[in-house]
């Protein structure tokens, strides 16, 4: 069995930067793998808010995430990838005559004329909260991947961050009630997200931690039931079926740190052109690191345009890096 695939471009990530990076390779003739550890595509968004409204995409004043990958997916699959997820790469030989080959856990190896890194944060997995170990899955979650299971539910979120805001505002109107409980007075959210959460009914607890979470009969057995808050040393008992512990991720940029590219604080560092260090070697979106960098959807579709443009002479050199509008036609 022929486990090499060979393409122009190979793509490592199927977010946002990716999904958009292998539209614009279809558009300009080229052909694609796309790999993803995840075993489906949409990269972050798919995985931890497909519900939540994203607001900072060009022409949609509000859109949820999983329309926003449904939209994209759509788009990318005019480009005809092959699409190989479920599957890390594991390896990466770049070299300026040969071309690019990268090695995949599976034993799959992609042989391509450049390759673009549109991989996010790389793996992640979410921070703990130790007091929540036992009850992860039954009643206690990381991610909100739907709405539905928090209907007439006490809920409480625990963090600072734009996602515990974020969730805060989406839950509030369907849940029974809503406590977020920070560690500090000062949140790490948008101003506005955090504004607009003041002004709902959400009751915010500061200076507080989760110590404790039991069910109706004050053991670990049965679902929950209650929580312990702690505030500045005292204790109190508040209801809740329901804890979303949005503390944030911890990123790993797992092999990919092993390939010889320049890193700066977990992000590969890219010229004007999205190039890497390495020969054929591009990267775009929230992985990538330059002065001035704003991690934002938006800005990472611009980023993937001009890595593919950029790359399309690297693949072909009687390309043009700027192939036209779109919009002109035929």
């Amino acid at each position: 069995m022929d486990n090499r695939v060979r393409c122009d471009l190979a793509i490592v990530g199927a977010g946002p930067a990716g999904l958009f990076a292998t539209y614009y390779a279809g558009f300009r003739g080229l052909s694609v793998a796309l790999v993803d550890s995840l075993p489906e595509l949409g990269g972050q968004v798919t995985a931890m808010y497909p519900e939540k409204a994203i607001l900072d995409v060009a022409g949609f004043p509000s859109i949820k995430g999983r329309e926003l990958v449904d939209g994209l997916v759509a788009q990318a699959l005019t480009a005809e990838p092959t699409q190989l997820l479920g599957r890390t790469a594991a390896g990466l030989v770049a070299d300026e005559e040969s071309g690019v080959e990268l090695t995949l856990d599976d034993g799959t190896v992609v042989q391509a004329g450049a390759v673009i890194i549109t991989a996010g944060i790389g793996k992640f997995s979410p921070r703990p909260l130790p007091a929540a170990d036992a009850w992860v899955g039954r009643g206690v979650e990381f991610f909100v991947p739907s709405f539905a299971p928090y209907v007439d539910q006490d809920v409480v979120i625990v963090g600072g961050g734009d996602s515990a805001f974020d969730w805060a505002l989406h839950l509030e109107p369907i849940a029974r009630s809503v406590a977020l409980v920070h560690r500090r007075d000062a949140f790490r959210a948008h101003q506005r997200t955090v504004d607009l959460v003041r002004a709902s009914s959400v009751e915010i607890i500061t200076r507080a931690e989760v110590t404790a979470m039991r069910d109706a009969s004050g053991g670990a057995d049965g679902a929950l039931a209650e929580l312990e808050v702690t505030v500045d040393g005292v204790a109190s008992t508040r209801p809740a079926q329901a804890v979303v512990a949005a503390l944030g991720f911890i990123a790993d940029l797992g092999p990919l740190q092993q390939w010889g590219l320049e890193t700066h604080r977990r992000h590969i560092v890219v010229d004007p052109s999205m190039r890497t260090n390495l020969p054929r070697v591009f990267a775009a979106g929230d992985i990538t690191e330059y002065d001035g960098k704003v991690r934002l959807i938006a800005v990472g579709f611009g980023e993937a345009a001009t890595a593919v443009n950029n790359a399309a002479v690297v693949i072909d050199p009687s390309a043009h890096v700027f192939p036209g509008h779109s919009s002109e036609g035929s």
